[in-house]
């Protein structure tokens, strides 16, 4: 799996996106702070650039990273919760406003999959996720 990983990186560092197998869903990916990556995105799916994307973190360190505060509840419910669940966070911090939602939410999920916690570990930061369809269909 390394090998796969570090190609993956490589791709990710030159601007590209990735097709990859997430804990829910097959999905689209890039590094949420290349706008250019983010656009390739939304040219393959025909999606309007207004939609929001969630964000792919691999633990609760780095989701701290990206929101204002956690609410000690809902820490303790990322602990224990053993299915893909993602939360819409208000006012995130640290992100670009591209990727944030007309409203000012993003949602942003704890990966479980085994590939994407190593390779959002390697890479260092959040990772886009979005399902691998055309917008709609």
């Amino acid at each position: 799996m390394l090998d796969i990983i570090d190609e993956t990186l490589e791709v990710i560092q030159r601007g590209g996106v990735i097709l990859y197998p997430t804990d829910t869903i097959w999905g689209l990916g890039c590094d949420p702070f290349d706008q250019e990556a983010i656009d390739k995105i939304l040219q393959l799916k025909n999606r309007e650039s207004e939609k929001a994307f969630i964000l792919l973190v691999n633990s609760v360190d780095m989701l701290k990273e990206y929101i204002v505060r956690l609410h000690p509840r809902v820490e303790t419910l990322l602990s224990y919760h053993k299915r893909p669940l993602t939360i819409v966070y208000d006012n995130p911090t640290n992100l670009p406003t591209s990727i944030i939602a007309k409203d000012g939410t993003i949602g942003i999920r704890i990966t479980t999959d085994p590939f994407c916690k190593h390779f959002i570990d390697r890479l260092g930061k959040p990772l886009i996720s979005t399902s691998a369809n055309v917008s709609g269909q």
